[in-house]
């Protein structure tokens, strides 16, 4: 089992940017991928971004691409997710998650809000 703690959310102005951060802990070495989804009032969840530890792989939709970076502290066991340019549509609940691949996560952090005011 792999237990992940979220910050960094909050409320920030449109074009603003704010970071995220996962730590991991427990069994990290029965993972090899992070990610973040989010998920907003009454839509389905949404994936984010997801990073591979051993090679610094990133994957991002193009809803986000190019506004935000994950990189990864693998020292820290902890992942980061900067979010810049952010928008009214970026607001939701973003949860951080860890998987043996990059479509299968279970493990899931409690999540972190993110409101965008315009």
């Amino acid at each position: 089992q792999v237990q992940l703690v979220e910050s960094g959310g909050g409320l920030v102005q449109s074009g603003g940017s704010l970071r995220l951060s996962c730590a991991a802990s427990g069994r990290t070495s029965s993972t090899d991928y992070m990610g973040w989804f989010r998920q907003a009032p009454g839509k389905e969840r949404e994936f984010v971004a997801s990073i591979r530890w051993s090679t610094g792989t990133t994957s991002y939709p193009i809803s986000v691409k190019g506004r935000f970076t994950l990189s990864r502290d693998n020292a820290q066991n902890t992942v980061y997710l900067q979010m810049n340019s952010l928008k009214p549509e970026d607001t939701a609940i973003y949860y951080c998650a860890a998987g043996a691949t990059r479509f299968s996560y279970g493990n899931w952090g409690q999540g972190t809000q993110v409101t965008v005011s315009s």
